[in-house]
């Protein structure tokens, strides 16, 4: 597509398309923000996880295997922002999920980088920012060395290279 030569309203016509399209693939489950979908439904399937409701407070999925709750981040580093900062945890203090899953983005939504984290170790690194009452955690790329963190950037990587290749419906 020409974007250069599209009106403004033609440009967000197209966005809303896109997303559109992405939610009848089964990509995204809302029409907000591509990237926390995007990331929820590439952790779900690469970690055979069943996602729960959109309204679950402090998780996004669940093992159906053992019970485990996973809280899952996204974030797109682009040219002109770099930051790794994930949107804010709520409730950090109150057991809402096991494991937090960390989903780093390109701009061409590319996995860059993708970790499993514990709670503990969440809990450590998070810091409490009083006047959004959430836990700021930044992914630096020291958190794939602390104890207990599982690097599934490779396993992602797959998954979406699969996904990529599908032929249209």
């Amino acid at each position: 597509m020409e974007f250069e030569k599209e009106t403004v309203q033609g440009l967000l016509k197209s966005y809303s398309e896109i997303l559109r399209e992405l939610r009848r693939r089964n990509l995204i489950r809302s029409t907000n923000n591509p990237v926390a979908d995007i990331a929820e439904t590439l952790v779900a399937v690469a970690l055979k996880l069943e996602l729960v409701e959109g309204s679950t407070t402090g998780h996004d999925a669940i093992s159906t295997s053992d019970g485990l709750r996973y809280e899952i981040k996204g974030r797109r580093i682009t040219s002109e922002n770099k930051s790794r900062q994930l949107s804010f945890i709520r409730g950090l203090d109150k057991d809402h999920f096991d494991f937090l899953v960390g989903v780093l983005f390109d701009e061409d939504f590319q996995i860059l980088k993708a970790c499993i984290i514990p709670r503990s170790t969440v809990q450590k690194l998070a810091k409490y920012v009083k006047h959004v009452n959430g836990w700021r955690l930044i992914l630096t790329d020291s958190v794939w060395n602390e104890t207990g963190v599982k690097d599934v950037s490779e396993t992602l990587r797959l998954l979406l290279s699969r996904l990529q290749a599908l032929p249209i419906n």
